[in-house]
Order: C-alpha cells, then structure tokens, then sequence
C-alpha cells in the first residue's frame, strides 16, 4: 500500500500547463477580436476570393460608445476601386498610382474610415480646438510661437502664413497648426500636422518639407473651422504623411 496519491504529476507541471492553456486561450481571443476591422480581407487574386485566416471572423456586436450612440462590428464594407494598378503580374505586387496619391489616398497616404464627429474628453467636450477658443491657454514664452510664422514648401515657396494653433486639452500640447494661404497659392485656411513642421525661428518661418507647394491647395478642409473630426484628422496626418514618400516622382522612386 502507498500513499502517493498523485504519482508522478507534479503540481508545479499542473499550474504551468494551465497557465499556458489560459494563454494560448487568451492570444486567440484577442486575435480574433482584432479581426472585427479590416476582415475578411480582400484577395488580389482575383473573382471573390477573400482571406479569413484562423481563427475565424467572430460574429456581429454592437458596442455602446461612452458619449452615445452604438456602433456595430465587423460590418460589410463596400468594395472601393483603387487609383492605382500592380507593378507586375504577381499576387501581393505593390501597387503604383495612376492619379493624385496623396487626394486618392493611397499606399502611405491611405486614411482611416473613421467617425465623421470629432474626438472628445471625458466630459463630452471636443479634444483638439483652436487655441483662439480657449483664452485660458496660452504658448510658453520659452517656446517659439508659430503664430504669424510664414509657411515654406519643399520647393521652398511661401504658401500661407500660421494664424493659429491647435491645442489637446488634456494632454496640453500643439497637435496642428492653421495656415491661411497666401493670395496665389489657395483660398481659405487648412490644417498642418505640427510634426510634419520644421521651426527656423531665424527667419520666422515654419518649414514644411512633405509638401511642395502647389500640393497644399489641394490639402483636406475642414467642415467646422473651430472642430476636427476623427475622420478629418486622419485625411489630414495622411495627407502629409503620403507628402513625405509621394509629393514628388523623385521621393517614390528606391534610393539604389
């Protein structure tokens, strides 16, 4: 008689396995949750193919919004024709444009079809707003401000000058700059992404290098010239992002 009970399990083996079981559970959990954007995937090999992978699409949930509201994922997406064709023959060839990239938005100035309202705080008021609406901030005065800074392309061109800053309440920092446009360049202002700026504060300037000149006329506007919308904000970032890869034939081509 013995009084092993367990034999040779040990009960550290037991709480690793488990502990790898519950993870293995969870990556998958997460993993196909993260399939409620963007799935099914369109394949490019032609007729209706489409991509699932594993584990599988889950099934359709509304969630309740924190300011009202629902949204309902994954959705049906309507297929969208590309301004833009393969560069060869094979499946997964990059794509070359065939009009404007940076207005089409593709490759790295494609924009998310976000909500069409504008990003909020914590007690439902608009997060990024001109800081002309706000009289209690202000620039630091150890800091240049772009305010009446004149605007340089790439082709080095003054397209506009700053006639203001946007501002993010509750992380206090500059996240767009507003550019009126001088006379022969547009009409109206637009927003720049302050990270897409370059300050030469000897010649009170605000370099913008993604972008040559003729390019900001065409720039995204706004609808509400004291709010952005999460959807503005991304035309906008993409605009410029594209600007740094696309703006010109020179910037698309490799460097070797």
């Amino acid at each position: 008689m013995t009084n092993n009970v367990v034999g040779s399990i040990d009960l550290v083996e037991i709480i690793f396995t488990a502990f790898w079981g519950f993870f293995f559970v969870l990556v998958m959990y997460l993993h196909r949750e993260s399939k409620r954007e963007g799935y099914p995937l369109v394949s490019d090999r032609g007729g209706n193919a489409v991509v699932r992978g594993f584990p599988d699409v889950p099934a359709v949930k509304t969630y309740k919004l924190a300011h009202g509201g629902t949204v309902t994922v994954p959705r049906p997406v309507a297929d969208e024709e590309l301004a833009a064709k393969p560069a060869a023959g094979f499946p997964g060839a990059p794509i070359v444009p065939t009009g404007d990239p940076l207005v089409d938005g593709i490759g790295p100035a494609a924009w998310s079809d976000r909500q069409d309202t504008p990003d909020l705080t914590l007690h439902g008021k608009p997060r990024i707003v001109p800081m002309r609406t706000q009289p209690s901030f202000h620039v630091d005065s150890r800091d240049p401000d772009p305010r009446g800074m004149s605007v340089v392309s790439a082709d080095e061109h003054v397209v506009g000058t700053i006639t203001d800053v946007w501002v993010d309440l509750p992380e206090p920092m500059i996240v767009y700059v507003e550019m009126a446009f001088a006379a022969e360049h547009g009409e109206g202002s637009i927003l720049v992404p302050f990270a897409f700026t370059e300050i030469d504060k000897k010649n009170n300037a605000l370099n913008v290098p993604a972008l040559m000149a003729e390019q900001f006329g065409r720039a995204p506007r706004l609808k509400n010239a004291d709010t952005v919308t999460l959807l503005e904000e991304d035309k906008v970032t993409a605009y410029f992002g594209g600007g740094a890869l696309l703006a010109s034939a020179e910037r698309q081509d490799p460097l070797l």
